[in-house]
């Protein structure tokens, strides 16, 4: 019987170009970690990682196809905070209707990443 979500990995070419932006920018920390592989969060726990993989070559080709969901209990600071660092937004966060905030933006690769809040 499948119980749920467990993770979500980013794939690259260069796990260099994305791990800095999700660690560094996103401020995400580092549960576990290889030189190919980290894993942000709890292994426990449903999380995000990021890995280099020998199959996967430069920028994502279809960033709709795919979107990673991150939580925020400030959905409008961290917003501002990451577009101070540079990060580009393609949605601004915006109300979906009953308090639930989205917000959507791209990563160096291309990659389509969600910030979502509710009740904001």
């Amino acid at each position: 019987m499948i119980l749920g979500l467990g993770g979500s990995t980013i794939w690259t070419s260069d796990i260099n170009n994305l791990l800095p932006f999700y660690r560094d920018t996103l401020g995400l920390k580092p549960g576990v970690s290889t030189p190919e592989f980290v894993l942000f969060g709890d292994q426990i726990a449903p999380a995000l990682a990021v890995g280099q993989h020998s199959e996967v070559r430069g920028r994502a080709s279809d960033p709709y196809r795919h979107m990673v969901g991150l939580i925020t209990d400030d959905i409008h600071g961290d917003a501002a905070r990451l577009k101070e660092a540079g990060v580009e937004f393609i949605d601004e966060p915006n109300d979906q209707g009953g308090g639930f905030f989205l917000a959507t933006f791209i990563d160096p690769e291309g990659n389509l990443i969600q910030l979502y809040q509710s009740g904001a």
